[in-house]
């Protein structure tokens, strides 16, 4: 394996922000229309169904690797065929003991929720998936290791296009929850095909005690980490799901779905290159102090806006499409688990740049606490609000976030206002520009359209009035590091 200079990792990183950008970009006005079409021809309940699948087996994922990926990505010397196998061989035992779990399970998970035939198999499904994704781990590693996100890339383009269009087409044909069911399992497979053709890799089986117990040191804890952050989340909503109605739900999902779009778009493919980059910049605190910067600042200038305008124009999308106003109900939560997702855009990568500089214990007793506040706030929040209670908390919980910067501060030397505060008071401009064009101009596809193209204009022009130079000189920067091969 490969080691990076500074130069080498500014220009990997750059490129592989673009790289997974371009990616984004593709798949996300894709997906947009796919989760449209599965609006319309899909019911509440099957995405309900859907999301208490996909989190019950999301429980046993955790399980399968504790760490170990985190632990190669972030190991501060190279990587040996030694530490790879080694790693493979206990993900792999890992694995069949998840797999068997998880078919043990499946009995009291169909009772608990009273699933039906075509739901199980959708849990067998996702079982399958489940396994051959972790066969995907090491050359994943291998990728993200060398910041080589233009080939990562690939398999995920196909697996996205697989399951969208898979999907589609099984809910045309009347075929309900079966329509993620077939979805899953070709996701799955074309997925696994198109990882080993990007970065072919074969285990020698060569197993090292002392690699393992390096590499579990970091990879344990780091894993705890995951999974509480699953026990806040999915564990959470497998609960959810018992105390409320499958379509509402329906609707929880519906709402955080799209209001963490942005974060998925956006903050998902940032984090993945900077926990590399991070990593790889851990000896030199005065450029990683500077690329925690640049990350909050690129995250919020892209995030803020969308969330503002997601909000805005959201009750408009329903109006005009008639199929979709029984998701009008879902509008308000839609709102809070906006403000939520604009508190986690930068408190997300500062957890991520302590998990990289080797932090793990500090974001453990972070997410503990997360864990514990989920479990506290939003049972009471659903007890007085039903449904909406779940996006409520979730506003209280994410108000810690101010907490999150203090800590960091201690370990890395970086500014967090000027980083956020221009594209904060450029996304208030914007939306009291959007919000005034909706007032006024007639609900319909071209005058959302119009709203749009004024958003970003007002928007950018914005943020030129008050950082013409610095985000200038980031253009330049950029555009001689995509110039060099």
């Amino acid at each position: 394996m490969e080691e990076l200079d500074i130069a080498t990792i500014t220009k990997r990183s750059i490129h592989g922000v673009f790289a997974l950008v371009s990616r984004t970009f593709i798949i996300s006005i894709f997906s947009l229309v796919i989760n449209l079409l599965l609006g319309i021809y899909l019911s509440p309940a099957v995405f309900g169904v859907y999301a208490l699948v996909t989190a019950a087996i999301a429980f046993l994922q955790y399980f399968s690797d504790i760490g170990l990926a985190g632990a190669l990505i972030q190991k501060k010397t190279d990587l040996t065929q030694t530490d790879l196998s080694t790693t493979f061989i206990i993900q792999q035992c890992l694995m069949i003991t998840a797999i068997i779990v998880a078919l043990l399970l499946t009995p009291v998970i169909s009772r608990f929720y009273h699933f039906n035939r075509s739901e199980m198999y959708l849990l067998d499904a996702v079982i399958i998936s489940f396994f051959l994704s972790s066969l995907k781990t090491i050359p994943s590693v291998m990728l993200e290791r060398n910041l080589r996100f233009e080939k990562l890339v690939i398999p995920q383009v196909v697996e996205t296009f697989v399951f969208g269009l898979t999907a589609f087409v099984c809910a045309v044909m009347g075929l309900g929850v079966n329509s993620f069911t077939f979805a899953v399992l070709a996701r799955g497979l074309l997925g696994l095909i198109a990882m080993y053709i990007v970065c072919p890799w074969f285990p020698t089986f060569s197993f090292s005690k002392d690699v393992a117990k390096r590499l579990l040191s970091f990879g344990v804890p780091f894993q705890l980490n995951s999974f509480l952050a699953l026990v806040k989340d999915d564990l959470f909503l497998a609960y959810v799901g018992k105390v409320l109605p499958l379509a509402q739900i329906g609707y929880i999902t519906f709402a955080q779905k799209w209001a963490f779009v942005p974060l998925r778009l956006v903050m998902d493919n940032v984090i993945r290159i900077t926990f590399s980059s991070f990593s790889r910049l851990q000896h030199d605190p005065k450029h990683l102090g500077r690329a925690v910067e640049k990350s909050l600042f690129t995250l919020a200038l892209l995030i803020f806006p969308s969330l503002v305008g997601l909000v805005i124009l959201a009750p408009l999308f329903m109006q005009i499409i008639p199929k979709y106003q029984k998701w009008e109900p879902a509008l308000f939560s839609l709102g809070l688990f906006a403000a939520n997702a604009a508190l986690s855009s930068f408190s997300t990568p500062l957890t991520n740049a302590l998990n990289a500089i080797g932090k793990i214990k500090v974001t453990l007793y972070l997410m503990i606490f997360w864990v514990i506040a989920t479990w506290v706030i939003t049972p009471i929040m659903i007890f007085i609000y039903g449904f909406n209670g779940v996006s409520i908390a979730s506003v209280i919980i994410a108000l810690s976030s101010v907490g999150v910067v203090v800590i960091t501060k201690k370990y890395i030397a970086f500014r967090v206002l000027p980083a956020v505060t221009i594209p904060f008071a450029s996304s208030l401009v914007m939306g009291g520009i959007v919000y005034f064009l909706s007032t006024r101009l007639p609900v319909n596809l071209f005058s959302i359209v119009i709203m749009i193209v004024v958003g970003m204009v007002s928007y950018f022009s914005v943020v030129l009035a008050l950082a013409r130079g610095e985000f200038i000189a980031d253009l330049k920067i950029i555009k001689i590091q995509l110039l060099k091969r």
